[in-house]
Formats: structure tokens, sequence, C-alpha cells
């Protein structure tokens, strides 16, 4: 690999996805040693350079020779690039360009939703605007997502339910419009923190189900199955609450509608 000298990458110590990535540019010798530095122990000659505000929403790189600060995608091409100089070039052409663009912005903006952290609320800390534009868009990804693993599995329970990706997105919206209307009062200005820690808990789940559609043994290991998984669910819901310091009332509320809905489901299907 080609190091990228004297440039310093300025990442979210904060969060997972973003140390692991700057810490393989590191190791795979595409920076140098000394080619990142943790947002909140930036030095006071960084400081000077890069637009806080930006950089919190878009990975920051600064380049020394120039004393110039490029920002999210246009950042991570560049390191990239200077090694593979090919993979650069073919990402930098439309429309290719645009969707990486808008998958980096996704992911960027919907970061502590996707993985929290308990010091995401110090002035400090690397927490990126609320943009509801790719808040609804992450929103919309897992229902949709969701709804269609739930229709595959629910198959498998031997119950007599059929694959019906209709009825399992309605259980998907219903549970978002139930804690919203639910919640909304009690959390405030919480709400879409909650709301995208609440999809995240579904993803979980629902990326959990997927090895057992692979599988083909009977109904019973199935629901047992099932069974353990919303236990994991509701054990990182209540780990996800506690981390936004909010009470037991929105864990308890998503456990009413889950069993509100599989007992709706079940009699249904009698």
């Amino acid at each position: 690999m080609k190091a990228l000298k004297n440039h310093t990458l300025i990442y979210d110590n904060e969060c997972p996805m973003c140390n692991i990535y700057s810490k393989g540019f590191i190791q795979s010798g595409m920076l140098d040693e000394k080619g990142r530095e943790a947002f909140t122990e930036i030095s006071v000659k960084t400081k000077e350079l890069v637009d806080f505000n930006r950089a919190k929403n878009e990975i920051a790189l600064v380049d020394y020779n120039t004393n110039k600060v490029i920002y999210g995608l246009d950042s991570l091409l560049l390191i990239i690039g200077n090694s593979f100089p090919l993979l650069e070039k073919i990402a930098g052409t439309q429309p290719l360009y645009w969707f990486f663009k808008k998958l980096y912005s996704f992911v960027s903006y919907n970061r502590k939703q996707i993985i929290p952290s308990s010091k995401d609320h110090t002035e400090e800390s690397c927490v990126p605007d609320f943009n509801l534009k790719y808040r609804l868009a992450y929103i919309a990804f897992v229902v949709i997502f969701s709804a269609y693993i739930l229709s595959l599995f629910s198959a498998k329970l031997n119950i007599g339910l059929s694959h019906n990706f209709g009825r399992e997105l309605a259980v998907c919206l219903g549970q978002l419009l139930w804690q919203t209307l639910f919640l909304r009062m009690y959390l405030k200005d919480k709400i879409w923190d909650y709301l995208g820690n609440m999809m995240t808990v579904s993803l979980i789940g629902t990326l959990l189900l997927i090895p057992a559609l692979l599988t083909n043994f009977t109904g019973v290991f199935y629901f047992i199955y099932f069974g353990a998984v919303v236990l994991i669910m509701l054990l990182e819901h209540m780990r996800r609450c506690k981390i936004l310091k909010l009470s037991y009332w929105p864990t308890f509320s998503w456990i009413l509608f889950r069993m509100t809905a599989l007992m709706l489901i079940i009699l249904l299907s009698i």
C-alpha cells in the first residue's frame, strides 16, 4: 500500500464503525502511523483548520501540505485513490459518485442510531445533525426489509401462516405508529433518536432470523428460535433505552405491542 503522507483523518472515536475503518487505513498502510486523530482529542493546530460542525456530519481529512480540509466521501476516496487510483476514478464517475455520496450520508446521519454511545450527550461528542430525510429513509429501509424477512420466516412456524408481505408490513408500521403515538409526549425531542434506535433493534432481529431461513426443521424449533431472537431484541431495546437515559415506559410499550400483534396473528390464523 502507498501511504498518504502528511494527512490526518479526524475520526469519531466514539463510533465503532469510524474507529474500525480509520484504524484499518493505518494498519493497511494507506495512512501513516499518525494519520488519524480522535475528534474529542483534536490538536490546537488541527482545530484551527477544521470546520467542527461539518466534521460531525462528514469525516474530515486535513492536508498539512496545503492546510486544506476535505470532507465525507471525498476524503475517503482520496485515501483509497492514493493506493488504488483506478478505484477512485471508477467511484468518481456518475452515477456511482452520486450513489456512494447518498449512501455515505445515509450511514453518517444515522450512525448514532445504528450504534449509540453513552458519551453522545456531551458537548465535545461527534454527534451528527438531525436530518429528517435520512432518518425517514433509514426507518423505511428497516420496515420494508424486516417485513420481507418476517413474511418468509412466518411460514416456517407451521401455524397456518403463508408468505404475506402485506401482513408483516402492517405489523412493522403498526409498531412504529404505536410507539410514536404512545411515547411522543413523553420523549419530546428524543422521539427521533428513539425511533432510530428502535428500528436498529428490529434490524438486528431481522438479521438473526436470516440463518434460520436456510434450515429445515420442525415448527417447534422455529418457535423457540423466534423466542430467543425476541429475547435478544428485548435486552438490546432495554440497553439502548438506558443509553438514551429513558425509563422503562418505551420498553413496556414495545413489549405490549409485540404481544398484542403476535396474539392477533395467531388467532387469525386458527
